[in-house]
């Protein structure tokens, strides 16, 4: 229990990592330098780590859940959206880049599990360890699309939106209470299902 719990958090926290990185990367593709000038262009774990966020929260919540359902995030990867080239294009494309990295992860290490008699893999530990790296990047995608401030679905949603609703964006972000209420009493019987779904979808295992 407590090795699949530290090769979780492991996973978490490389992929988090790679979701910050992916807007980042995204944010300067528009014109955005200010994730590069932070040195925040980079895998090392140290730039990103968020000790609640991508350590203590996930670790309690899969020990509470019994290994069942657990998300985190890194520090967010910092841009100035007034650089993009394109506002409204580039808010939405580096809202999504996060949740598409992550996706990609579980696409490629999914169709490795779900084809795994071709790579000459057994099944056992090695294709248990597949399917939590498919399964991680799926929870992560799922929970970041989530129209909800200050998640990167809200970016994308209210791109769309007219301006007058970014003053409901900047409450909900504000009142942190409020994403946590949402998170721990409805969020987690939105994203399991859709998770579970995609990781089906993707490997042909059901969880």
């Amino acid at each position: 229990m407590y090795t699949e719990t530290l090769f979780f958090l492991l996973v978490l926290i490389f992929s988090v990592i790679i979701h910050e990185v992916a807007h980042g990367y995204v944010a300067e593709m528009f014109g955005d330098p200010t994730a590069r000038l932070a040195g925040r262009l980079t895998l090392n774990p140290i730039k990103h780590i968020d000790p609640l966020g991508s350590i203590i929260l996930p670790a309690l919540m899969l020990l509470g859940s019994g290994g069942k359902f657990a998300f985190g995030w890194a520090k967010p990867v910092p841009y100035n959206p007034y650089n993009l080239r394109d506002f409204k294009w580039g808010t939405v494309f580096v809202g999504v880049a996060g949740a598409l990295a992550n996706l990609f992860l579980a696409v490629i290490f999914g169709l490795i599990l779900r084809f795994h008699d071709l790579f000459g893999i057994v099944s056992g530990p090695f294709s248990d360890m597949l399917g939590t790296i498919v399964f991680t990047n799926v929870i992560l995608a799922v929970f970041n699309l989530i129209p909800f401030p200050p998640l990167d679905g809200a970016k994308v949603l209210f791109a769309f939106l007219p301006y007058r609703f970014q003053q409901v964006h900047d409450y909900l972000e504000k009142n942190w209470i409020l994403f946590i209420l949402f998170v721990f009493f409805f969020a987690q019987y939105i994203i399991s299902p859709i998770s579970s779904l995609l990781f089906r979808l993707i490997t042909g295992f059901t969880l």
